[in-house]
C-alpha cells in the first residue's frame, strides 16, 4: 500500500527549515536506492513464486498418483492427499496474508490526524516533466523513434514512479492465489479474483483511515486492483497451463468449434441456453416417489393425473434442474434409461447416498471428460450417473 503522504489540505503554520542541499540530495538518493532494491526484490520474488508454484504443484502430485483436473487419481489414499494438498495451499495463502498485514498495517506509525488523497495519480503526474506536449511526444515516437520520443521526458520524482509499482507488485500474489487456491474463484476466474481484490484494497484503504496507519489513497486502490488483474492473468496464462498439460488440445478443438458454429442457428444465443429439463418413464408412482422425493430429495413442482388415462405425471426439481417422470402404474417392461447430473464434492454425496440405503458403484472417469464420477439404479431400469464439476 501507499507510503504516508503530505496532506494537499493542510496549511503550512509553522516556517520550513532549510536543509542544506548537499543533506537533501543523500537523503533523497538514498530513499531511492532503497526502494529501487525493494522493487527489484520483490518482483523476483514474485516472479519465482509464480512459476515454480504450479510447478513444484504438478511434480509433487504426478509422483504421488493425484489428479488435479478432477479425475480418478491412482492413488488409494488420493482423498487425503488432496485435503493435505489444500491445507497446504491454505498455508502459502495464510503466510502471504501475514506478509500483506504486516506490510499495510503493523510496519507504520500511528499517525497524528486521518489523511485522505483522492487526486488520482497526481503524484506521478508531478514525477515527470516534459519540454513539449503529450501529443507531441507520441508523434515523435511514431516519426522518429521510440528513444527520441522517451528524450523529451525527465523523471523528477523516481520514488513516487517505484511507490506505484510497488503498490502494483503487492496485490500480484492475491489475484493470483485466489483462483489457485480457492474453487468458488476458478469457477468465473475472468471476474471474481479481480472484484475481490478491489473490495480487499477499498476495505485495506478505509482501515488504514480509521486506525491512522497511512493515508486513504485512490492512487493505490487502482494500483491495487491492476495487482489483482496482472495476477489473475499469471494464473490463467502459467498456473492453469502448467497443471492443464492437455490445455493446447481443449483450445484447439474449441476454435475449430467456433468457427463452424459461429454462423449456426443457437450459437449467438448459447449463453442464455441451458438444459434445464428431462424426462424419464415410470410403472409405478410410489416407487417414484420413494426413491426421488424421500431419498434424493428432489421438490415435487407439479402433478398431473390426466381425466382420459391412468397415468401420472411428475414435475421434479432440484435447483435450476428439473426431471419429468411420466408414470404408466402399470406393470409394463421399459427399457434402460439414463439420467447424468453434474455436482462437487463427490465423496459427501456418496457418504450420503449409502446412509440413504443406496448402493453406488466405484468411483471411475467418465469416458468423454475423464472426469470422476459414480452412478447408481433407480426404479424402473434407471441408472443414474454423477460427475464431478470442476
Amino acid at each position: 500500500m501507499a507510503r504516508q503522504k503530505r496532506d494537499p489540505f493542510r496549511k503550512e503554520t509553522e516556517k520550513p527549515v532549510e536543509i542544506p542541499r548537499n543533506i537533501l540530495y543523500n537523503c533523497g538518493m538514498g530513499a531511492i536506492i532503497n526502494n529501487t532494491f525493494t522493487a527489484v526484490s520483490l518482483t523476483v520474488l514474485v516472479a519465482v513464486f509464480v512459476v515454480l508454484l504450479p510447478i513444484v504443484d504438478r511434480t509433487v502430485c504426478k509422483k504421488l498418483g493425484l489428479n488435479l483436473q478432477h479425475g480418478l487419481s491412482v492413488n488409494q489414499k488420493a482423498n487425503s492427499l488432496l485435503k493435505l494438498r489444500s491445507l497446504v495451499l491454505y498455508g502459502v495463502f495464510a503466510i502471504y496474508g501475514i506478509a500483506f498485514a504486516f506490510i499495510v498495517f503493523f510496519s507504520r506509525a500511528e499517525s497524528d490526524a486521518h489523511r485522505v488523497h483522492v487526486a488520482l495519480y497526481e503524484d506521478l503526474l508531478l514525477a515527470f516533466e516534459t519540454d513539449t506536449g503529450f501529443l507531441e511526444i507520441v508523434r515523435t515516437i511514431f516519426r522518429d523513434g521510440f528513444s527520441e520520443g522517451i528524450s523529451h521526458i525527465r523523471l523528477l520524482k523516481p520514488e513516487d514512479l517505484v511507490q506505484v509499482y510497488l503498490n502494483i507488485m503487492l496485490f500480484i500474489p492475491m489475484g493470483y492465489l485466489l483462483p489457485y487456491v480457492f474453487p468458488w474463484f476458478r469457477r468465473k476466474v475472468r471476474i471474481r479474483p479481480v472484484v475481490a481484490c478491489f473490495f480487499i484494497s477499498l476495505a485495506t484503504e478505509n482501515l488504514q483511515l480509521i486506525f491512522r496507519r497511512g493515508l486513504y489513497d485512490l492512487d493505490d486502490l487502482v494500483s491495487n486492483t491492476i495487482g489483482g488483474l496482472i495476477g489473475q492473468f499469471l494464473f490463467v496464462s502459467i498456473a492453469f497451463v502448467v497443471t492443464h498439460p492437455d490445455w493446447r488440445k481443449e483450445l484447439r478443438a474449441y476454435h475449430r468449434w467456433k468457427r463452424h458454429a459461429h454462423h449456426r442457428t443457437l450459437y449467438p444465443f448459447a449463453r442464455k441456453i441451458s438444459l434445464s429439463r428431462t424426462t424419464l418413464l415410470a410403472t409405478d408412482e410410489a416407487a417414484v416417489w420413494d426413491f426421488y422425493v424421500d431419498k434424493l430429495g428432489f421438490r415435487v413442482v407439479r402433478r398431473l393425473v390426466p381425466l382420459d388415462s391412468d397415468d401420472t405425471e411428475f414435475l421434479l426439481e432440484m435447483g435450476s434442474s428439473q426431471v419429468e417422470i411420466r408414470c404408466s402404474n402399470c406393470d409394463d417392461e421399459l427399457p434402460q434409461q439414463y439420467l447424468t447430473i453434474s455436482a462437487r464434492n463427490l465423496d459427501k454425496i456418496r457418504t450420503r447416498l449409502h446412509e440413504n440405503g443406496i448402493e453406488t458403484g466405484p468411483f471411475r472417469p467418465d469416458a468423454y471428460t475423464d472426469l470422476r464420477c459414480l452412478s447408481f439404479f433407480g426404479p424402473d431400469n434407471v441408472c443414474i450417473t454423477v460427475i464431478e464439476q470442476p
